[in-house]
């Protein structure tokens, strides 16, 4: 009987063990399949090697994440309505990081209440422009060895800045080109530098005791090659200034607003724009228009009103629009002298280094 009991123990235990076995190689597998499921579906379309399925995989994914960013705008929106509704406070917006609201401190940055900011500006070589006691009137050269799209840059640039005259430079030095210039009555020069017939500089010099500013030219459009561009008229601009914000900043952006008149038509609809972000100058020269369109009008329920004969009413809607007329660049501050040009005993106020470049956050307009 002992050995009949022991005998029907070890079947009984060898028949438990491999039930375990079974158990465990189930859960095993299961496991792999649902490791192998995740991996299929977090497979991104960079590891996809069919052109056609990678383009389809990554359009699916923004779409995805299109309508996701859409339920939580939707859901933020909502829970502040009803917030308001019940008289309550909404939940505060998150305020993204960016490099801008991220920037080093500096202590030049200009505030409103600053007194003597707007005490100097009363005294600096641009006020006479600034208070309309002086009209500007801009020459514009080259450098010695020109090319062919300089010409056509600096005919743009006769369009844009109003009172500009072109005279060609020759074999005149720049300091001669300054002193006929002050004889003349000229209130700045602008001189276009041309590297592989490309513009690539501009000089600024503010005439008759300066400043002379050097700025890099880049990512130049001329008028024709912007699509749908629109024709400028000879009205005076209005000048849009914006992000200037440090002392040297302001600086150079009274220097630019000298280039233009203060006393703008504002019937001609032209608007030249100078924005400065992270030190990158952008300038765009656009012409705003007003159309008429139509809009079918809509009570609260949804419907189309309808007057008694059936027709649905349409109701007219004034809408503004911006045409860009060119031409479209990028200006980079170099230096900021003081007087006029002079490369060999000049006082320079800013000069760029390379080793100021060391930070992604660190500005100086």
């Amino acid at each position: 009987m002992g050995a009949k009991l022991k005998k029907r123990e070890n079947e009984t235990l060898a028949e438990f063990e491999d039930h375990e076995n079974f158990d465990a190689n189930e859960k095993r597998k299961k496991k792999k399949s649902s490791e192998e499921g995740e991996k299929k579906e977090t497979t991104l379309p960079s590891m996809i090697k069919n052109k056609e399925k990678r383009s389809a995989a990554h359009a699916k994914l923004r779409h995805q994440k299109k309508l996701e960013k859409r339920k939580k705008l939707k859901s933020r929106d909502a829970d502040e309505k009803r917030a308001l509704e019940l008289g309550e406070e909404p939940p505060p917006r998150q305020i993204p990081r960016t490099i801008e609201n991220t920037r080093e401190f500096d202590e030049t940055v200009c505030k409103p209440d600053d007194d003597e900011l707007f005490a100097g500006n009363d005294a600096d070589e641009f006020s006479p422009i600034m208070r309309r006691e002086r009209t500007p009137k801009i020459l514009i050269t080259t450098c010695r060895f020109n090319s062919t799209r300089g010409p056509l840059f600096i005919s743009e640039l006769l369009s844009v800045i109003p009172n500009a005259h072109y005279q060609k430079r020759g074999t005149y030095k720049l300091k001669e080109i300054v002193k006929y210039a002050n004889n003349m009555d000229f209130s700045a020069i602008i001189v276009v530098h041309t590297n592989r017939r490309e513009p690539d500089a501009l000089l600024i010099i503010s005439l008759p005791v300066g400043p002379t500013a050097h700025f890099k030219l880049s990512n130049l459009v001329l008028h024709k090659d912007i699509k749908n561009h629109g024709n400028p008229t000879s009205h005076k601009p209005e000048l849009v200034m914006t992000n200037f914000t440090t002392r040297l900043g302001h600086r150079v952006g009274r220097l630019i607003q000298s280039l233009f008149p203060q006393d703008p038509n504002f019937r001609g609809r032209r608007v030249a724009t100078f924005h400065n972000q992270r030190d990158f100058i952008f300038f765009r020269h656009h012409r705003y228009i007003f159309e008429t369109k139509e809009s079918k009008q809509s009570d609260s329920k949804g419907k189309k009103e309808k007057d008694n004969k059936g027709e649905k009413i349409a109701q007219e809607k004034v809408v503004a629009r911006l045409q860009e007329c060119g031409p479209r660049f990028t200006l980079k501050l170099l230096s900021l002298q003081h007087g006029t040009f002079d490369t060999k005993s000049g006082e320079y106020e800013w000069v760029h280094k390379p080793e100021m470049d060391t930070s992604r956050r660190r500005f100086f307009l």
